[in-house]
């Protein structure tokens, strides 16, 4: 591919070249799908291909490669929608698919294009990351090294380090909208992960400690500083966490740490601010906008246009350039985040949140680059703040039911706070409440605002998608506390 390829060459390259389609068969596949007088009218082709190396033992004991390719046919008449997917993406079975998808609807033909629908391209040019294809790498050798480095580093921070797991896995997605407005629009997304999982060992006790990164990018995008900061965060979780002591048990004030633990938000709060809860009633937030539902000072923002992040996308699943959507605003709140369906259900404009796990599967609302926006305090005078209460920095897991906004987050990384100290590391602490009443006590926000590493992922629906959470460090005046015993 030559440097000034465009997102839209590289994916007619890549999906309709090797197919035998062009643009006038996708004209005329939208014209059979738009016949039937539908709202919405698309066809969305995707390939993606993974390469992986895993290392246990000091030794890469797996690799492999995968891929997959295909094309999902949607229409939308009245919120009635009718879908269909092929793995085979040639132009009869893209006629065989559309022509699926019309017998779904049922509806005779109430608008004809005979000649197709003229297609408008678009190159959704941007600068979040670059259009590379970083699966494509003949020579593991600089892969294995990486993994080999990670593994070296993890012992040789200390000697109780027994245990070294560590995973490299690269994508490359390439996908193509093309819609019955005209637009035809592709994008190319690459992806590179780490991560290392490592157990500590001390008198017969062991213990875990884990951390990651994640970028639109290739391996070289991975400078070795951070590659070694990823493991020195894992191996002093996992010393630290043998020293950790039993949670304390209770209703007492929460400090959570920048980053990742803004997850938390995300899955008790940020999904109830998606459109298709909102439409159906289903959200903790139905009919609140513009109404407070959080203390002074909380802003929360849902931005898929920050470079080299996980959640971010030059275009969505729908072919919508991505937005930077105010959720909350100081407390109030001020908007949702839209796919075309919901959006034109509900009179409102799409954000460039209509996304899918796989051409297989159906768009709907979800998250990108999720975050709660900076405050004034410093982290360091939160914590002081504390006579007694825990201070959270890493979550291992947790539950969420989006419907009433309750939920419980176990804690990989948590201290002990007393009298505004740090006093011992914690084990088993889970954090339980009601997303819409955390967000009324909080009562410090941090200057120090930080998305996580480029780990988080998201579930709805059976689906599952890559994002980016973040927050500053905040304190929550009152949340319950469960432990474990022991």
């Amino acid at each position: 591919m030559n440097g000034g390829d465009t997102a839209l060459d590289h994916a007619r390259a890549r999906l309709l070249g090797p197919a035998g389609l062009d643009d006038a068969t996708i004209s005329r596949a939208l014209g059979v799908l738009a016949a039937g007088g539908a709202d919405i009218a698309e066809l969305f082709f995707e390939t993606t291909s993974m390469r992986g190396w895993q290392l246990e033992g000091s030794r890469v004991t797996q690799g492999g490669f995968s891929m997959r390719q295909g094309v999902g046919a949607r229409t939308a008449h009245h919120g009635q929608v009718s879908f269909a997917h092929s793995a085979d993406i040639r132009a009869g079975a893209l006629l065989d698919t559309v022509q699926a998808v019309r017998t779904l609807e049922r509806r005779g033909a109430v608008t004809n294009h005979p000649h197709g629908i003229a297609l408008n391209r678009r190159g959704a040019d941007h600068h979040l990351y670059p259009v590379i294809d970083p699966v494509a790498v003949e020579d593991a050798t600089t892969w294995i090294a990486i993994l080999k480095r990670i593994d070296e580093r993890a012992r040789a921070h200390d000697p109780h380090i027994v245990s070294v797991n560590a995973n490299v896995r690269a994508t490359d997605t390439t996908v193509l909208v093309a819609e019955a407005g005209g637009l035809l629009v592709g994008d190319v997304r690459p992806m590179t992960i780490l991560s290392v999982v490592v157990v500590a060992e001390r008198n017969g006790q062991r213990a875990r400690g884990q951390a990651g990164l994640g970028r639109r990018a290739g391996l070289d995008g991975f400078p070795i500083d951070a590659v070694d900061g990823m493991v020195a965060t894992a191996v002093t979780m996992a010393l630290n966490n043998l020293d950790a002591i039993p949670a304390p048990v209770g209703e007492m004030p929460i400090v959570l740490g920048p980053g990742y633990p803004g997850v938390l938000f995300h899955e008790a709060v940020g999904h109830g601010l998606e459109g298709d809860h909102h439409r159906k009633h289903l959200s903790a937030f139905d009919g609140k906008i513009g109404e407070r539902i959080a203390a002074p000072g909380v802003t929360v923002i849902d931005d898929g246009g920050i470079p080299g992040r996980l959640g971010s996308l030059g275009i969505d699943d729908e072919g919508t350039a991505p937005d930077r959507t105010v959720l909350v605003e100081d407390g109030v709140l001020m908007g949702l985040m839209q796919d075309r369906l919901n959006a034109g259900l509900m009179n409102a404009r799409p954000t460039g949140n209509g996304r899918r796990q796989s051409y297989a599967h159906l768009p709907m609302p979800r998250m990108t680059n999720t975050f709660l926006a900076n405050g004034t305090a410093d982290p360091a005078d939160i914590i002081a703040s504390i006579d007694r209460g825990i201070y959270a920095t890493e979550f291992d897991g947790g539950q969420v039911d989006i419907v009433t906004g309750r939920f419980n987050f176990t804690t990989i990384a948590a201290w002990l706070v007393e009298k505004g100290r740090l006093v011992a590391p914690l084990r088993g602490a889970t954090l339980i409440g009601v997303g819409h009443e955390a967000l009324r006590h909080i009562s410090m926000i941090g200057n120090d605002q930080a998305l996580d590493t480029g780990m988080a992922t998201c579930g709805k629906q059976g689906q599952s998608l890559h994002v980016s959470v973040g927050q500053p460090t905040l304190r929550i005046d009152r949340m319950m506390v469960g432990g474990q015993a022991g």
